[in-house]
């Protein structure tokens, strides 16, 4: 008798039963079934399975779900129903910030092109590794025309530009997105602000929170990371006294609660994670402020998901707060008072301002569309600078792994530093209920 091949639904009553294609004939003698020819076999086999192999055995310990097939695709295993979760690690850093020095140090040969590669180096691996690489972009990409770093009398602040190379190494180097909205976005003004994204599209580098039309600033950045939607959402505190123009006031995307809750409000049902990266605090403080913790906790109220901080240049803590929904279930979060500086030189006096931190984690998304957040870690890392054959370098380096196999450049001398800066880096991020820092 032949059986002809049927869907996986009508043949749960063979669940129990270990298929091997190579002793079909003594399995079917003693179960009493007249054995299937072995096109019929394989034809079954195919349909139990989902898989192209036809002679792959199967038992009740081997099945598997195919992304391809739609969500309403089950493997039924001893009358149960089983579906893997998805899954999309993300990791993030704090300020990308370039001064004249480091600029100079990754200048090639001639002076007219430039390489930032060997800066990340040391921790491009860990950037790579993610499914989704954020950084905040604190520079601009103004042009050759403007200089690197130059004061400005009138605001009292550097006004910071970059070669269009950094966009280049920033992406290669496994960055994915870069928030572009900070008190310095504005430094080689609204022309500056729009170059610096037109080089990051050139790069295909992701971008939000400055935008060059008023269609860019209403449309919300969502990435889909292996089948879980993403928002990401920036603003920030104010851009050092450089005036929006008032005739273009969508272009910067300012810290203003009744913004974000807006923004929230529409992108919340459009996905799965809502990411908000805040410029905010006060520089050079290891703590946040109470007005600061107000604000992120009406965020989390309002459905944000994560909170990415940035602008105290040094690091600040990191705490996994749960909330409950509004629909009166608890939800863990995600907070990052501010992730530090990811490059710069020492700032004023505070070594504390070479060092910053990647901060990564898993999104798991369920059966039920319910969303979680997994394995979080913190990263310190320490932006180096050092001499290599007589020239001035700067590397980004993981503080830890540095720490237990230095290498030539990390000198006796440097790797004490290290260890106050670690050791105080730890205090500094604190023990959250499930963070590990690594």
């Amino acid at each position: 008798m032949v059986f002809p091949a049927l869907p996986v639904t009508a043949i749960t009553g063979l669940s129990r039963i270990s298929v091997f294609t190579g002793t079909t004939a003594l399995l079917f003698f003693f179960t009493g079934i007249t054995p299937l020819p072995r096109s019929s076999l394989d034809q079954l086999s195919y349909c139990m399975n989902g898989i192209d192999s036809l002679y792959r055995p199967l038992s009740m310990k081997t099945f598997r779900y195919y992304p391809n097939q739609t969500d309403d695709f089950w493997n039924r295993v001893g009358g149960e129903v089983k579906r893997m979760k998805k899954k999309a690690t993300i990791a993030a850093v704090g300020d990308i910030l370039m001064w004249k020095e480091q600029v100079a140090t990754a200048s090639l040969p001639g002076g007219n092109q430039f390489s930032f590669t060997n800066m990340f180096l040391p921790v491009a691996p860990i950037l790579s590794a993610a499914d989704l690489t954020i950084g905040n972009l604190e520079t601009t990409f103004s042009g050759k025309t403007q200089p690197y770093q130059i004061g400005s009398a009138r605001t009292g602040y550097p006004r910071f530009n970059c070669p269009d190379e950094l966009a280049r190494d920033l992406k290669t180097s496994g960055f994915d997105v870069l928030t572009t909205v900070n008190n310095h976005c504005l430094d080689g003004g609204v022309t500056g602000l729009c170059r610096t994204l037109d080089v990051l599209d050139r790069y295909k580098l992701a971008h939000t929170g400055t935008y060059r039309s008023p269609e860019e600033a209403n449309t919300y950045l969502i990435k889909e990371v292996n089948g879980i939607r993403i928002a990401l959402l920036a603003y920030t505190y104010g851009t050092n006294k450089q005036v929006i123009p008032a005739q273009t006031p969508w272009i910067v995307r300012l810290l203003q609660l009744d913004t974000i809750l807006s923004d929230l409000r529409k992108v919340r049902p459009l996905v799965d994670l809502v990411i908000i990266s805040l410029h905010f605090g006060i520089e050079f403080r290891y703590t946040p402020t109470t007005r600061q913790r107000q604000l992120v906790q009406s965020l989390l109220d309002n459905g944000a998901d994560v909170i990415l901080g940035a602008h105290p240049h040094v690091l600040q803590p990191v705490v996994t707060p749960s909330i409950t929904t509004a629909q009166g279930t608890k939800k863990q979060t995600l907070v990052a008072y501010s992730l530090g500086n990811f490059t710069s030189e020492k700032m004023l006096s505070f070594d504390q301002s070479q060092c910053g931190a990647i901060l990564r984690f898993t999104v798991e998304k369920d059966e039920r569309n319910q969303i979680s957040l997994e394995q979080i870690s913190v990263i310190p890392t320490y932006s180096q600078r050092y001499v290599s054959q007589g020239r001035i370098c700067f590397r980004v380096i993981p503080m830890r792994s540095y720490l237990k196999s230095p290498d030539l450049y990390l000198r006796p001398l440097h790797r004490k530093k290290l260890q106050l800066l670690w050791n105080r880096a730890i205090r500094i991020i604190g023990r959250s209920r499930g963070v590990l820092i690594e």
